[in-house]
């Protein structure tokens, strides 16, 4: 629905930058390309729908005493397996502290000490203390909500609330607009948005998955959209799974942050033993990766794994963490003396639209920020709290490009009707996108096999096949990229992990990088042999 503020019958034209999606890298986007005349297209009321509202850690930026870039960049090279691009995450990390302070200014209430200095804590993989956090756990909700009312502040940004943008309308080599639908995408009547700008900030992949502890709104119906324009989509196989989703059989699923971790829980099975020390040095604090399939494990084996908080945080419980306390709390279990019940849950895609430094995208007129895109940063394993980071730093990177690619605004036309279709569908409660969600749950989740990624293709190319609405072919075209790529990657390493190929390999230390038409070619050849 639309706020009364922004009703379009008002407006005597649009201006050329549309930005897709209301997440924290659009409205950031949209604030630092202000006094400029922007429209954002979102699917829910912004702050709604948005993974980033959801953040609990943090931002990550190397501002501490005895923390530099280059250990923060050693971190993310570290953690990312092998993959990340050096040149990418230097420029990231070195723009950190500068995008602290510009949400400082839009007012993010950070936490500060006595002496007003900001409280750094440290979470898995981080050699420093370096992670910016709000109350704890409320960082993602207080960064939104600062941002949403500057943005309803700043004059030049119109906000369309309840539109569902399902495809990028191309011409030639250029991304010319969007087609969106009013009234949440249950209109038949669909509009077209012109545009010589358009930024895609549409958010992740979690909802592709049975488990995740991601909103609805992020199916990957971004990085569909930008595939079937004929976009390059980057990493797809590298899909981050929490290991500490709560489980109490929600959808999505609460989270129990990494902090906790941080601050000293650990993790264990029914018979109170403290498994992830077999597994790895730093135990509870070892790459997400590694904690998830060993937490994975122990609930595939029936003992469970449980998240254990009452001797290192105890009664502080309430106070340092208020958002997982009130979960827990609303199922029945109080973490201050009960161990937290977990599983894996999908939380992050570090694959999606390969973007240079500047946020472009391989179509001209299209950008993309968030967790979209594929930067490189995350190479195959993000680091904890560096994707808000990596939010903030391309969004203002994007409208500094934008503002020298595109100098002098341009107002066009308000956009066309551009007729109507059947296509509206709720689509989180439809049979065939229940059916891919446990799909993806089972044969590409933590564990793979090519068995099991095979069997996915065929099916993805079924529930094709049957279920031809534009808005599901987005989502499904998304599932088929992550299959197909992770049947290509034949080995494991960080988010991917094979059981049929369980170690690293050295010719497969590199990005990958696939579009749609080549991955309907695999996916062909795929139908064309005979099943396991």
């Amino acid at each position: 629905m639309l706020t009364d503020h922004f009703r379009p019958q008002s407006f005597n034209g649009i201006d050329d930058i549309v930005i897709v999606g209301g997440g924290l890298a659009g409205l950031f986007c949209a604030l630092k390309l202000a006094p400029r005349p922007v429209t954002i297209l979102a699917a829910a009321p912004i702050g709604h729908g948005a993974s980033s509202a959801w953040a609990q850690g943090g931002i990550a930026a190397a501002m501490s005493t005895g923390d530099t870039f280059e250990k923060h960049v050693a971190d993310t090279v570290a953690a990312g397996a092998g993959i990340v691009d050096e040149k990418m995450t230097r420029m990231m990390v070195a723009e950190g502290p500068a995008r602290i302070h510009d949400l400082l200014e839009y007012g993010v209430p950070f936490d500060r000490d006595l002496e007003g200095k900001l409280v750094l804590s440290r979470e898995a993989a981080h050699s420093e203390r370096r992670i910016v956090r709000v109350k704890g756990d409320m960082a993602g909700q207080a960064i939104m909500e600062a941002l949403i009312a500057s943005v309803r502040r700043t004059s030049s940004i119109r906000v369309l609330e309840g539109y569902v943008v399902e495809e990028l309308v191309r011409e030639g080599r250029f991304i010319s607009g969007v087609v969106a639908r009013p009234d949440a995408g249950q209109a038949k009547t669909r509009v077209a948005f012109p545009a010589r700008a358009v930024v895609l900030c549409s958010g992740g992949v979690g909802h592709l998955y049975a488990v995740t502890t991601n909103p609805w709104e992020a199916c990957g119906q971004g990085v569909g959209m930008a595939a079937r324009a004929g976009a390059i989509i980057a990493d797809p196989e590298f899909v981050q799974f929490h290991p500490t989703a709560i489980n109490i059989g929600r959808d999505p699923a609460p989270l129990a942050t990494e902090a906790l971790r941080g601050d000293g829980a650990v993790l264990v099975n029914s018979k109170g033993h403290r498994f992830m020390l077999d597994i790895h040095a730093d135990g509870e604090l070892a790459p997400r990766d590694v904690v998830s399939r060993g937490v994975f494990a122990e609930v595939q084996a029936g003992r469970g794994a449980f998240l254990d908080c009452t001797k290192a945080i105890g009664k502080h419980f309430p106070e340092l963490f208020p958002t997982v306390y009130a979960s827990c709390i609303s199922a029945g279990i109080d973490p201050v003396k009960q161990p937290i019940p977990v599983a894996p849950a999908v939380h992050y895609h570090m694959g999606g639209v390969l973007t240079d430094g500047e946020g472009r995208t391989s179509i001209d007129g299209l950008w993309a920020a968030g967790e979209v895109t594929s930067t490189g940063v995350h190479g195959a394993n993000r680091l904890a709290s560096n994707s808000l980071l990596e939010a903030v730093v391309f969004a203002a990177r994007i409208a500094e490009n934008i503002k020298g690619t595109l100098p002098a605004p341009k107002l066009t036309p308000w956009g066309d009707d551009a007729g109507e279709s059947d296509d509206p569908v709720t689509v989180e409660d439809s049979p065939p996108f229940k059916r891919l969600r446990g799909l993806m749950s089972e044969c590409v989740g933590v564990v793979r096999t090519r068995e099991s990624l095979t069997r996915a293709i065929r099916e993805i190319a079924e529930l094709e096949r049957a279920n031809t609405r534009l808005r599901f072919a987005n989502i499904i075209t998304t599932a088929k990229l992550i299959a197909i790529a992770a049947l290509r990657r034949m080995e494991s390493r960080g988010g991917h992990f094979r059981a049929d190929c369980p170690e690293a390999r050295r010719e497969w230390q590199r990005r990958t990088y696939l579009t749609l038409a080549e991955a309907e070619r695999l996916a062909a050849e795929v139908a064309e042999t005979e099943p396991a």
